[in-house]
């Protein structure tokens, strides 16, 4: 599911509000997500799941067309665990499917 449809299937839903009105709460929701882990905070949805920043070192990789050592800089990465209502959910579409 894409940004767009999620706003096209909320407009849906809540009828009462504008189109528009519901593209900007998405918009500012997932903006206030992303500079929070930017930030280096941990979101937590209950029932859906936290999403939160992890650490990966530094290490020596490959480059795969010439086979050469690369030393990849160590960063910083989101990471997201699911909920226990999501994983039943999505275990319970996959076995009913």
């Amino acid at each position: 599911m894409t940004r767009s449809e999620l706003v096209a299937l909320l407009s849906d839903e809540f009828g009462q509000l504008p189109h528009r009105d519901v593209e900007l709460a998405v918009r500012a929701m997932l903006e206030a997500m992303g500079d929070a882990l930017a930030e280096g905070h941990r979101i937590e949805i209950r029932g859906f799941g936290s999403f939160s920043v992890t650490q990966r070192p530094s290490r020596v990789g490959r480059n795969p067309r010439s086979g050469e050592q690369v030393t990849v800089p160590e960063k910083r990465v989101p990471h997201f665990k699911p909920g226990k209502a999501l994983r039943e959910a999505v275990d319970a579409a996959d076995t009913a499917g």
